[in-house]
């Protein structure tokens, strides 16, 4: 099989919770199970929502639970000038436009799609829909989505697909306040960083479809997907920083990991004497297939 190479990118708007977990240990498992690299990237790429010091705490977080990266970290907000060629190579491929529509005008005539309303299109080039703008306004800039199905097989889910012109709209790749869009910079970082193998949560499975056409405008290669089950609270909301999820206790390191295994249907670990070990437990008895497909409640 082609050499792998997976990742771990968390975003440091919060710490690291049980949910967080669950995927540095699938993604680890699946990557060192295939004799492969475990990338890791920070997604610092929204000021504004970064929580102070987060980005340390997670990478300390790491390391106590035994987690061990191949390379330097990579950050987001490094790399503004690879996301800036990437723009302008698909302006001049005329690809992506200025948008110049506040969100409150676009979405007073749009529908709802698979990820939030549907742009209709209004600053598309030769658009009937045109609404006035401000000329001064700093614009977003949009890519223009065909009128076709974005289908893949992901290695837990299976069959997935969009019509992105019908589900999603001309999406986002700069927003107006300056700040990349997540579907243009991961994009461009799992190429860039040659990433083969993407393990990651099921509320970025809708976000797939966007990616694997930016990949194809780009030449970029498609990376194989598997999407985990997300834990959810009793009220069915995925764990995080809004719904409260509490910090990763570091005095508990085994048991979360145990945890986290038995989540991802991994065999209890035998007696050990640190967390790595849990960690190498969980590579040796790593099977993708055992992974469970629906959200898991985790009280």
């Amino acid at each position: 099989m082609p050499h792998y190479i997976g990742r771990f990118a968390p975003s440091p708007t919060g710490l690291l919770h049980i949910g967080s977990l669950l995927t540095a240990v699938a993604s680890y498992a699946d990557a060192r199970a295939h004799g492969g690299q475990w990338l890791l990237r920070m997604e610092d790429l929204d000021p504004p929502r970064e929580m102070a010091g987060a980005a340390d705490n997670i990478l300390f977080t790491l390391e106590q639970f035994g987690f061990e990266w191949d390379g330097a970290v990579a950050y987001q907000s490094q790399r503004h000038a690879l996301y800036r060629a990437t723009l302008g190579s698909l302006k001049a491929a005329g690809l992506a436009y200025p948008c110049y529509c506040s969100r409150k005008d676009w979405h007073a005539a749009a529908q709802m799609g698979a990820d939030g309303f549907v742009y209709n299109g209004a600053c598309r080039p030769n658009s009937v829909f045109r609404l006035p703008h401000d000329a001064h306004k700093a614009p977003a800039w949009r890519i223009i989505v065909p009128d076709e199905t974005i289908a893949f097989a992901d290695k837990i889910v299976g069959h997935y697909a969009q019509n992105l012109a019908h589900d999603i709209g001309d999406f986002v790749l700069l927003r107006a306040d300056g700040h990349w869009a997540y579907q243009l910079a991961v994009v461009v970082d799992d190429a860039a960083q040659g990433i083969t193998h993407i393990v990651r949560g099921q509320d970025l499975l809708v976000s797939t479809p966007r990616q694997i056409y930016l990949q194809r405008c780009l030449n970029a290669p498609t990376p194989h997907y598997a999407h985990l089950p997300l834990l959810v609270n009793v009220q069915g909301q995925k764990w995080s920083k809004q719904t409260l999820a509490p910090a990763l206790d570091l005095s508990a390191q085994e048991t979360l990991l145990r945890q986290v295994c038995a989540y991802l249907n991994i065999p209890p670990a035998p007696e050990v004497n640190r967390p790595r070990d849990v960690l190498d437990w969980a590579v040796a008895n790593w099977d993708m297939a055992r992974v469970p497909k629906q959200a898991i409640c985790t009280e």
